[in-house]
């Protein structure tokens, strides 16, 4: 699930303690809308973190399913909260730079 060095996970860890989240996963689960939402964010922001609040038994099965389905790296679960990354397409709007870690 994840393709990021271990320093560089532990570099947007710290990156994302201060973020609130972006996303949140309620009754209805992952649905289309929520993944369009997710891959908007991303594009954004690059780092988010989503949190689920009612499908709390399967969070981990819906943190696989972001992954794969939005291309991003999971980062970590703590919680009910979910951290991901996907680095932005175009070098000049990116905002994390992950090469000199």
């Amino acid at each position: 699930m994840n393709n990021i060095h271990r320093r560089k996970v532990k570099y947007l860890k710290a990156c994302a303690h201060g973020l609130n989240p972006a996303v949140l996963i309620g009754k209805n689960g992952l649905s289309k809308a929520v993944l369009n939402a997710i891959d908007e964010v991303l594009l954004c922001h690059e780092l988010i973190k989503i949190k689920f609040i009612d499908c709390k038994e399967e969070r981990k099965e819906l943190a696989r399913q972001i992954v794969e389905k939005t291309g991003s790296n999971y980062i970590t679960m703590i919680g009910n909260v979910l951290i991901i990354y996907r680095q932005h397409p175009e070098a000049d709007k990116r905002q994390y730079e992950l090469k000199a870690i």
